[in-house]
């Protein structure tokens, strides 16, 4: 067993970015830390070691368990890592799940489902009185 791994690989290999190149993005952009401090991609990481990882709107903690650059099944990664991330970020991120349709600006992004029948019946050519037979007519 190799005793350093670079934390790009790691954590491509722990299943924690689906990428190699998504993991570099982050690192890049300072959502890694290793002791409160950014990383590079080609730090080496050792056993014990927490990784701090933010993934808006929640910051997952992990403790190294075995330095890994190849990547694993799903079923392995308890090997790997432990999740030591704290609680309240579990219910940080439930909250914004739920308030994530709630607090949405009306009017922003793509209707719901509701909004677009709305939007549908308004436009609807009946309600102006038109056929849809009238509307291509052209005989007249």
């Amino acid at each position: 067993m190799q005793e350093t791994a670079r934390i790009d690989k790691w954590l491509w290999a722990a299943r924690i970015f689906k990428t190699r190149s998504i993991a570099v993005d982050a690192i890049k952009n300072g959502r890694v830390t290793i002791g409160g401090v950014n990383v590079k991609a080609s730090r080496p990481v050792k056993v014990g070691e927490v990784v701090n990882v933010k993934k808006p709107p929640v910051v997952y903690s992990f403790r190294i368990l075995k330095p890994i650059e190849q990547r694993v099944g799903a079923k392995l990664l308890p090997e790997i890592y432990e999740n030591v991330t704290d609680p309240k970020q579990y219910e940080l991120l439930e909250m914004s799940r739920i308030s994530g349709f709630v607090d949405r600006a009306r009017g922003t992004g793509r209707p719901t489902k509701k909004e677009r029948r709305a939007i549908d019946a308004f436009v609807d050519p009946v309600m102006f009185g038109f056929d849809d037979d009238d509307m291509f007519d052209e005989d007249e």
